[in-house]
């Protein structure tokens, strides 16, 4: 049974991420996806769904919490500092494409729905913020950034100019302008 329920489980993560990929013929926006359309994408019944999430936001969430894993590593074996660079680079690599524009829909959904809002706060951002914030304190042990700060303080401040390019679509996820904000992001954190 249990093999049969993570079939069923991976199937409606396939049809969700296949109908929100504007590239394929069919796709829809965040906003005009349903449960019913998972469902009968995936060939389940809607009540499976609801077994494994309680709404569309988070089945959502999950399939592309599960990418975004995946594609933005944290790596432990790493120097804090190359690590958070590599996972900064890694992001803006994701964001120029597909995910970036489901991301920007998902934020957006958010702001009119509170419980999309909650959802993406609990199973995303606060997850995904602890993470960084563990290699932010690790680079703070190693001597690589001031303790001056909080890491929530750099980690905002490393985010921010990436959410607001995809948010607001303002240039390119250009890798080198990434890097060389990062970089600049450094030199004002670094331990002197």
């Amino acid at each position: 049974m249990a093999n049969r329920s993570e079939h069923s489980r991976q199937a409606i993560l396939q049809a969700t991420m296949k109908l929100l990929d504007e590239r394929v013929p069919g796709s829809m926006s965040v906003q005009q996806l349903s449960i019913e359309r998972i469902a009968r994408e995936a060939g389940v019944s809607k009540t499976t769904i609801y077994r494994w999430w309680p709404n569309k936001a988070s089945v959502i969430i999950d399939t592309f919490l599960e990418n975004h894993i995946l594609a933005t590593p944290m790596r432990e074996d790493l120097p804090a500092i190359d690590a958070l660079r590599e996972h900064v680079t890694a992001l803006a690599a994701l964001y120029a494409g597909h995910e970036g524009r489901l991301m920007a829909q998902l934020i957006a959904e958010s702001q009119y729905d509170p419980a999309t809002l909650d959802e993406f706060k609990k199973h995303f951002w606060r997850p995904r913020r602890d993470v960084v914030n563990r290699i932010i304190l690790r680079a703070i042990e190693e001597g690589s950034i001031r303790g001056d700060r909080t890491p929530d303080e750099i980690a905002e401040r490393i985010y921010a100019p990436i959410y607001f390019k995809l948010l607001f679509q303002e240039g390119s996820f250009d890798l080198e302008t990434i890097g060389a904000g990062f970089d600049l992001l450094l030199s004002g954190v670094a331990a002197r």
